[in-house]
């Protein structure tokens, strides 16, 4: 079992909850619409990756290509805003995409 990998899964999936609801109380909605979907999905791929990895799973791997992706999109849509909750969620996405790197990498 990867704790690391563990860890920034589970960090990752509070960042992009926490992103999204702060999202919905911004003054232009309508411009975080796809911010808020890419949180969502980023957050939905970051538990089952974690379930996934945590019970060792044959298929993590496959989990975890798909996660690097959609975590990626997500860091790329947070980084397009100033405000302070895009800003960690885009901070932890990276931070994600790098433990999963490495993961598969020893794999």
């Amino acid at each position: 079992m990867n704790k690391d990998l563990i860890k920034a899964l589970a960090a990752c999936e509070v960042s992009c909850n926490h992103c999204a609801i702060s999202c919905l109380q911004e003054d232009d909605i309508k411009k975080m619409v796809p911010c808020i979907r890419l949180d969502l999905d980023c957050a939905a791929i970051c538990r089952a990756t974690l379930d996934y990895v945590s019970r060792d799973s044959r298929y993590a791997k496959d989990l975890v290509q798909e996660c690097i992706k959609i975590t990626k999109a997500c860091q790329e849509e947070c980084k397009k805003h100033d405000m302070q909750h895009c800003q960690e969620c885009a901070d932890s996405c990276a931070k994600l995409v790098q433990a999963c790197e490495q993961y598969m990498s020893a794999s």
